[in-house]
């Protein structure tokens, strides 16, 4: 939660406990997005589906990603954030369970859909409220929470799949099932967080309510220093027109940065790397087993160098990270397009790995940080929207198109395109992105001309 100039900037752990509870939120994302890929052929041949009824199955979640990121806003500005958090929890409790004990495959679809819904939402409602009751200069890190635990419950996800495997025959049941155990938790911590602050000013007017959860957050602050604090808040959200729309020419450059950081986020082909990585490596001439063991090890570089990106988005900045990984994009894409177009294959595994890297420390950590920045408080939840479905959307279609592409194409031109967007995008950077590291939220959308 952002604080005046005059004030002692001492927070209270309830800010980091309430910012960890929304972040679960990502790792039950990153767990049922993942999970997946150890049942699907169990399910292909207990319902004896057709490739295309089985492609529609295992793809069934990222439908409903999309529709959850547009869907997500509703509930964040009439309920709340604090009340949205708790139904995307009970959503993911039920998609569990749901899901393992499915009697057919079109309930299981229907759950895995659900699941996709809370997934998308989450998205939009997590980051922002841990923007919104976030210090200024810790920001970058607690929001960056979030992205953490996708990668790290991916990487649970691989380790449970792999342990739970040749239980018998019902293995995939339980693998899907054991999501319900930290979505039950993530849904009794949803229970004790407060309201976001500053939904309870711009969206319902509720001074008093948020000057409780004010006192709370800073317990050291003198009463005229918590007003200083309302009063900021209040004075942004009442410095336009109560009637203007999201859609409008003032707020063309936060919803074009959020609609870019999104496109160039897929279009660097990571998702395709992610769901296709054992087929990537085989195609390098490495046999089955090998390529499953690197793709181990693609989770664990996601994982290594999100935590490092995390670490240091507040020291470096949202920009400066964009530049690092941006550049590694460059390099390692083009890299890998050599190897395949001169056959030269011994280079390809490290250059995914330095892929992977260049992802995790830039685009993958900032942009739901940057995204939960650069909107005004009242259209905070709209502009999340935007940029959480134009992810989920690139996501859906870059991984459907993937492998017809490497499958009609030679692989280098697949990567030579993804390589060109990378190079598109460290002009964006440069020309477009502002820096909104260690800056109040109410004062980023000065930097940006919108107040």
């Amino acid at each position: 939660m952002e604080k005046s100039k005059n004030t002692s900037k001492k927070w209270s752990m309830i800010i980091i406990l309430s910012s960890i509870t929304s972040a679960l939120a990502g790792f039950l994302f990153g767990y049922d997005t993942v999970v997946i890929s150890g049942a699907e052929l169990k399910i292909q041949a207990l319902w004896n589906l057709s490739p295309q009824l089985h492609g529609f199955v295992t793809a069934s979640a990222l439908y409903g990603t999309v529709v959850g990121a547009l869907i997500g806003i509703w509930p964040a500005n009439h309920f709340g954030r604090k009340i949205t958090l708790l139904i995307i929890a009970l959503i993911y409790v039920v998609s569990s369970l749901g899901t393992a004990f499915a009697p057919e495959v079109y309930s299981f679809v229907f759950m895995r859909f659900l699941g996709g819904l809370a997934i998308g939402a989450s998205t939009v409602v997590a980051p922002l409220y841990i923007a919104e009751i976030s210090p200024p200069q810790y920001r970058g890190r607690l929001a960056g929470m979030f992205q953490l635990n996708v990668v790290l419950s991916m990487v649970i996800a691989y380790i449970a799949n792999s342990l739970i495997a040749g239980m018998g025959e019902h293995d995939w049941r339980w693998m899907l099932g054991m999501a319900a155990i930290p979505s039950i938790i993530y849904t009794i911590c949803c229970l004790f967080i407060p309201e976001s602050p500053r939904w309870l000013i711009s969206i319902k007017n509720n001074t008093t309510e948020a000057t409780s959860v004010l006192k709370r957050f800073y317990p050291t602050e003198t009463p005229e220093q918590i007003e200083n604090i309302v009063a900021t808040i209040k004075n942004e959200t009442q410095s336009k027109s109560s009637n203007e729309k999201f859609w409008s020419w003032r707020l063309h450059l936060p919803i074009f940065l959020a609609i870019l950081i999104a496109l160039f986020n897929q279009a660097s082909g990571i998702n395709a790397v992610l769901y296709f990585a054992p087929r990537i490596f085989e195609l390098t001439g490495l046999g089955e087993k090998a390529a499953l063991l690197q793709s181990i090890g693609v989770g664990v570089t996601f994982l290594i160098f999100t935590a490092v990106g995390v670490a240091l988005i507040d020291r470096l900045g949202r920009k400066t990270l964009l530049y690092i990984g941006g550049v590694g994009y460059v390099i390692s894409l083009a890299l890998i397009a050599w190897g395949f177009a001169y056959q030269y294959y011994v280079i390809i595994p490290p250059c995914i790995f330095l892929f992977i890297a260049s992802h995790a420390i830039g685009q993958g950590t900032v942009i739901w940080v940057l995204i939960s920045e650069i909107f005004p408080n009242q259209f905070r939840a709209q502009g999340q929207a935007v940029g959480s479905f134009t992810h989920w959307l690139c996501a859906a279609v870059i991984t459907t198109v993937f492998p017809s592409l490497v499958t009609n194409f030679s692989p280098s031109y697949v990567f030579m395109f993804f390589c060109f967007m990378m190079i598109i995008q460290l002009f964006w950077i440069k020309y477009m992105v502002v820096e909104t590291k260690g800056i109040p939220l109410e004062e980023v959308q000065k930097k940006l001309g919108i107040i």
